[in-house]
């Protein structure tokens, strides 16, 4: 399906954590955008002042923009922890770091995401009594509402995302949670609907739906095959996973809506060896074909 020209990045690090040789691959399969993890030995938010110039100096150099910063925020934390608690300002002063180093490299989303998943939020008809973590989803929106006001104060926007082990695991989560902070303009979905498998949110039409109306803000993408009573995940090539026949919807629902955000191939397939720059070429190119 023709139309718009979507903009299509990888998370670098998925390559190789020597971001120039990462830029190198970029540049061979004509991918514009570098979402930032892991750079070199360090997480974003814990490089120097130094470090973060020369970052920025060798993608304006190769005509990289920044998609997205991506730090783990509030990855860990868990339902028994309050605002303000030596974990949470652990993670607050480093989102502020991150935040930081998104005005230098231009990087106009930082992800967060949220707190150790729960396995039942809500019941009705006796579950509400025998089987839901009674408070747990009540104890998040106070943890994210600092993050927000920051982000409000520096001028950026935060991207939530949906996690296989986080109190958001699916759109419905990450939705229910930016309407509760009332946080729309500031806070959207970095929609994952690799890690929404687990939860078995079907992510085309039902997943897809949810973010209509100006949720969505970033995508990441990659192909899996959950078995969840077995406990297990394994990554697939792209096509070959159960999101399969799911990618063309999404893609053509994409630009018939105006997506404007960047959608972020997420290297995480290896084909056995541990090689996953081995695992990016033999995903690469069905990603372009479905999404470019």
């Amino acid at each position: 399906m023709g139309g718009k020209e979507m903009k299509l990045g990888v998370i670098c690090d998925g390559i190789s954590r020597n971001l120039r040789h990462a830029v190198d691959v970029m540049d061979e399969f004509g991918l514009q955008y570098a979402e930032l993890q892991f750079v070199g030995d360090k997480e974003v938010g814990d490089h120097t002042k130094a470090e973060i110039v020369e970052i920025d100096a060798l993608l304006r150099a190769r005509g990289k923009p920044v998609s997205c910063l991506s730090r783990h925020i509030f990855a860990g934390t868990s339902s028994a922890n309050r605002p303000g608690d030596d974990l949470h300002c652990q993670h607050m002063d480093a989102l502020k770091r991150v935040i930081e180093m998104a005005h230098i490299v231009d990087a106009p989303l930082v992800r967060i995401m949220t707190q150790k998943k729960e396995q039942i939020l809500w019941g009705k008809n006796g579950a509400e009594k025998w089987n839901v973590a009674h408070g747990a989803w009540d104890t998040m929106a106070p943890m994210i509402a600092p993050a927000v006001e920051l982000a409000k104060a520096e001028g950026v926007t935060l991207v939530v995302e949906t996690g296989n082990g986080t109190m958001v695991n699916s759109n419905y989560t990450a939705r229910r949670l930016i309407d509760e902070l009332d946080a729309k303009d500031v806070l959207k979905v970095l929609w994952d609907p690799g890690n929404n498998c687990w939860c078995h949110e079907l992510a085309y039409p039902d997943g897809y739906e949810v973010l209509r109306g100006g949720y969505l803000g970033h995508l990441h993408i990659k192909d899996v095959l959950v078995d969840t009573p077995r406990a297990m995940l394994e990554v697939r090539q792209i096509g070959q996973g159960q999101l399969g026949p799911l990618f063309q919807p999404i893609a053509d629902a994409l630009r018939v809506d105006g997506y404007d955000g960047v959608i972020s191939f997420e290297s995480v397939y290896h084909p056995g060896d541990n090689d996953f720059e081995a695992g990016f070429r033999l995903c690469i190119d069905r990603f372009k074909e479905i999404f470019a």
